[in-house]
């Protein structure tokens, strides 16, 4: 029997004018919550890498297209990214949902670390992302047929957002041109909508060919591609002393050769580079390369290389974050039943924390970013369409992202707690937007400023297909 602990109870904030205002919207997220917990929960189980989502993108596509969407299946050339869309004339507003997993982070539902699989798993909440957007466009589609209101609800099934970039060759597509405006949000440990900030960042798979040879028999006849590998690192690693100190550069080894006694033939090594601003980044990724092209030369080896991402920083829209700010704020956070908070308090305790559940409870106020350190293909679309995000709080506060006590947390009431909080944040801020297009204008004029009036969208990825393969 499957481990998990289903310990959801109903909320419903109905305190508010606010949310007699939108308690259609609301209501209606509150009524289906089981059968997404379901949806949810099945993603979770699955815990399907990048570009191999085919269960996990099949059944979201299955949810929308029986809630009366059109589907368009495989576009921007990406098997398991798909469009669901309804309506015909209006403001456009497109809603993002993720779905995949990541490897070598596997654990039950459990309030303490004890492996799942041999996978991996959802270390960054995918199951919840992708299920609590569906949600919202769903509630969307059904507060406009109720209202009468012309808009046009979008949702994007988007995978591979764990180093894959699918939002960057659909952006390349030109899917999100015509949009007004782009919601999302990802799981997280509060409840929050601030400045946005992610770093650019540029990804590749550098391979060092050498020759084999008998590693103590015949050592002056090989040359070692490991060699080449290590050697590389130990340049990019004295390299750090020399480029800004915002910059992040990490890397691990994917294949070193099979036998100590076998010297070498081939050897990969995956770097990913980042920094604030896209134009920095590809600087340091042409040194990255340097180092590479020294690696082969010292060694005798040959190199080549092979982008497997490459992403925008994201580009804040005040305007927007804080229109969403206020629509979170409105309806409110959540608390913990008894279960759910001895099960916090057991997660708190693993990382040497004492338990702050008033942080689920509260929204925290809006502020200005100080600092960014992960990436996000997101960033991409924001430098196409006026884009906001936010987060919740599916983990327990102080719960590190691709832990395995966000994954824990996940696969519990907790998450679903945090999943439908931000399915109806999206949901009322897009019924929101549809009724107020001074405030869209100004999005857009402030997105216009943001990225200057000579802008030209350039994928940093290039004219390379999508990296369907980057999982194997």
């Amino acid at each position: 029997m499957k481990q998990r602990v289903f310990l959801f109870t109903l909320f419903l904030s109905t305190t508010t004018l606010f949310a007699q205002k939108h308690l259609s919207i609301i209501e209606h997220i509150d009524q289906r919550i089981d059968s997404y917990e379901k949806v949810a929960m099945q993603i979770f189980d699955w815990a399907e890498m990048g570009y191999q989502e085919v269960q996990s993108s099949a059944l979201l596509k299955k949810t929308l297209e029986e809630a009366g969407f059109a589907i368009t299946s495989a576009v921007a050339d990406i098997p398991t990214a798909f469009i669901a869309e309804f309506g015909t004339v209006g403001p456009i507003i497109g809603i993002l949902g993720e779905f995949d997993a990541l490897p070598g982070i596997s654990q039950k539902a459990v309030p303490y670390k004890e492996s799942a699989n041999s996978r991996g798993g959802h270390a960054c909440g995918h199951h919840l992302f992708g299920t609590a957007s569906a949600a919202a466009a769903i509630a969307v589609k059904a507060w406009l047929e109720e209202t009468g209101t012309q808009g046009i609800i979008r949702f994007y099934g988007t995978p591979a957002e764990e180093g894959g970039g699918a939002k960057v060759y659909m952006a390349r597509e030109g899917l999100f041109d015509d949009v007004d405006v782009v919601l999302h949000w990802h799981p997280g440990a509060s409840n929050q909508v601030n400045e946005a900030a992610a770093l650019a960042n540029i990804s590749a798979k550098f391979r060092f060919k050498g020759v084999s040879a008998h590693a103590a028999a015949a050592p002056e006849r090989g040359r070692s591609a490991l060699d080449a590998v290590e050697s590389m690192n130990y340049m990019v690693n004295l390299m750090r002393e020399h480029i800004p100190q915002e910059t992040r550069i990490h890397y691990v080894i994917t294949d070193g050769g099979k036998a100590p006694n076998v010297i070498p033939d081939f050897a990969e090594v995956y770097y990913y580079s980042r920094h604030p601003r896209r134009d920095e980044v590809k600087s340091i990724f042409d040194r990255i390369v340097k180092a590479g092209e020294g690696a082969a030369l010292g060694t005798e080896t040959t190199m080549s290389y092979e982008i497997v991402n490459g992403v925008h920083e994201l580009l804040p829209n005040e305007t927007l974050e804080r229109f969403v700010h206020k629509s979170m704020s409105e309806i409110g956070g959540y608390t913990y039943n008894e279960q759910e908070r001895a099960f916090a308090k057991e997660i708190s305790n693993s990382m040497g924390l004492a338990l702050n559940d008033e942080i689920t409870q509260s929204i925290l106020p809006y502020q200005k970013s100080e600092a960014a350190f992960g990436s996000t293909d997101v960033g991409d679309v924001s430098f196409v369409a006026p884009t906001v995000g936010f987060r919740t709080a599916t983990w327990v506060p102080g719960t590190p992202a691709h832990s395995w006590q966000a994954v824990a947390a996940g696969g519990t009431s907790i998450g679903v707690k945090g999943m439908a909080l931000a399915a109806k944040t999206l949901a009322v801020s897009a019924a929101k937007l549809y009724k107020s297009p001074k405030v869209i204008a100004k999005a857009k004029e402030e997105f216009e400023q943001r990225r200057g009036k000579d802008f030209t969208y350039v994928p940093l990825l290039g004219n390379r297909p999508p990296a369907l393969d980057y999982r194997n």
